[in-house]
Order: C-alpha cells, then structure tokens, then sequence
C-alpha cells in the first residue's frame, strides 16, 4: 500500500490512498500553559477510525500521541502545573517549548514515510536548555494494521544536572508519567488493556514489559481499534514500567522515570525508542504480541 506524504510548512500529513493515517504538528500554536511541542494529531487505524484525542478540556495538553516530559529538573515540558513534593500542582511558570529547527530527511518511499528532525528546547523564560535530534518512520505492516516508529535523542546544554523524574519521583503515587504518552478517544474509556502476562485494566499501572497493547470501541459503529506500544531494550530503565489508564480516560505511556530519576550531567544525551502498531479491530493477547514484535523490528530499521 503506497504512502503519500504532504508539508504544509506546519504539519506533515501521511495518507494511504485517500484515508489520512496521522498528522505530525511539527509548528503547533498552543498556549505557552501547554507547553507547545510536536505532537501526532489526528491518528485513524486502517479502517479509517480515529484513535486519539486532540486537546481534552481535562487535561488541554494532552495532544494524540507526544513526547511529554512533565519533570525536567526545575522545567515542565508537559504542560499544566508541576508537581512538587509536599506542595502538589504549582504553576511555576515554567511550561517549556520544543520547537521545530529543521527536516535533515523527509522521504516517501512505497510503504514507508520517513522523517528526521532538529528540536529546541527552550524554556519559558526563553532560555536554551536542550537540543534534541528525533527520527520517525511510518510502514505499513498488513492491510489491518500499520506501524509508527519514533526515536529520540536529548541533550542537557545547560551547565547544571537536570534530575528528569515524574510526579511519582516528586511523592505522588502511580503517577510516573513522562515520555511517548498517547490519550485515546473518550468512546475508549473502560478499554481493555493486554500485555504478555496479563488482560485487565487500571490495575496494570506500573507493570514492567516491553509491550503493552490497549483495546478500545468507537462510537457510532459496532467497531474497535487495538494499540500495541512497545519499548526498546537499551532504554532507560528498560523493561519499562507502563503508565496506563482505561478510567477517567484511555492513556499509555512507557515511562522510564516512572518512580526512578535519571540525573543528566551536563552534555549528556537521553536516548528513547518506541513503536506502536495501530490495529483494526480486538486483536487479542496473541496477535498484540506478534504486533509488537513487527513493531519492534521497524523499530530496530529506524536505528
């Protein structure tokens, strides 16, 4: 199936044949308060049914699928308030941008699309803080499922350490938040998560895998979608511990400061990688881990 790729100068559009997969805002235009970044926005299954939420009014900086980082040292680059040992959410003002620099690879190439990019990380108050080269690439895998795999790469250019950690790190329980975070539609609140050990829900919180796959139902139609996220083996903290949750709303995230910080000394870099294999329909246990072994070898071709 042949992939189309379009740049409006604002976002990159990813079609097959006439049905758009996703949209990367690479030039947002949020407020400063949600911490303006990149985000995958709107995201549909082959079947053509959406599989993200875009800008909830719970939480207004929850964009599809974006690399959200909410404890970065003394910055958020999350959105909303910060958490804070003993004080809770604070508005500290310090809601950081990262900001498009440039495309070092834009190419279509049958069933794939890939795309690398130069980041800024620039806090509130205007200051350099890091920089950031991350990759992507979008394969179709099967005519029931295609594959979007994302790298990253982060330096510290400050010359202090920055602790990156999460409200859990900061004393909040199962709050370990952070990193390649996805909010699904509200139609999947109550989904079904699977991951190689287990099906459940909101009790998986934290568990450790590689992969962890959510299922959810679509509104207005007798249909579901089922998302297979998976985590590298040289990441930090690997296996990774999953942030996820079916109630109040669906979200999943491998959060590798889940409950463990990681202090960048100055000129250090911060590797992550991720995939998520994008479904048609209730694939089940079996099927979500042969997904995320698909997943995980586009993974491995992205480098």
């Amino acid at each position: 199936m042949t992939l189309k790729l379009n740049d409006n100068e604002t976002a990159l559009s990813i079609a097959a044949g006439d049905l758009e997969l996703l949209r990367y805002v690479y030039r947002p235009d949020n407020e400063q308060f949600e911490s303006p970044r990149p985000y995958f926005e709107p995201i549909r299954d082959l079947a053509g049914h959406q599989v993200s939420l875009y800008r909830p009014h719970d939480h207004v900086w929850h964009k599809g699928i974006a690399l959200s980082l909410p404890n970065c040292g003394p910055e958020n680059f999350w959105g909303g308030a910060t958490f804070r040992r003993g004080k809770g959410y604070v508005d500290e003002k310090n809601d950081g941008s990262m900001v498009h620099r440039d495309f070092t690879e834009l190419e279509a190439d049958g069933d794939t699309v890939r795309a690398a990019e130069d980041l800024e990380w620039i806090t509130q108050d205007g200051r350099h803080f890091f920089t950031e080269k991350r990759a992507f690439s979008v394969t179709v895998a099967s005519d029931d499922a295609w594959i979007l795999s994302f790298s990253t790469a982060f330096t510290n250019d400050t010359d202090q350490v920055v602790v990156m950690g999460s409200p859990t790190t900061e004393g909040r329980e199962n709050a370990g938040y952070g990193g390649f975070f996805w909010r699904g539609p509200r139609s999947f609140t109550g989904g079904r998560v699977y991951t190689a050990d287990a099906t459940g829900g909101d009790e998986l919180m934290g568990t450790r895998g590689d992969w962890m796959a959510f299922c959810g139902k679509h509104d207005e139609i007798d249909a579901t979608s089922t998302l297979v996220f998976t985590d590298h083996p040289e990441n930090p903290g690997a296996p990774v511990k999953w942030f996820v949750r079916t109630t109040p709303f669906a979200a999943v995230c491998p959060a590798a400061f889940f409950d463990t910080e990681l202090p960048m000394e100055p000129g250090q870099t911060v590797t992550l990688r991720h995939a998520v294999a994008v479904c048609n329909g209730d694939i089940g246990v079996e099927a979500a881990a042969k997904a995320a072994e698909a997943a995980s070898a586009e993974l491995a071709g992205l480098g």
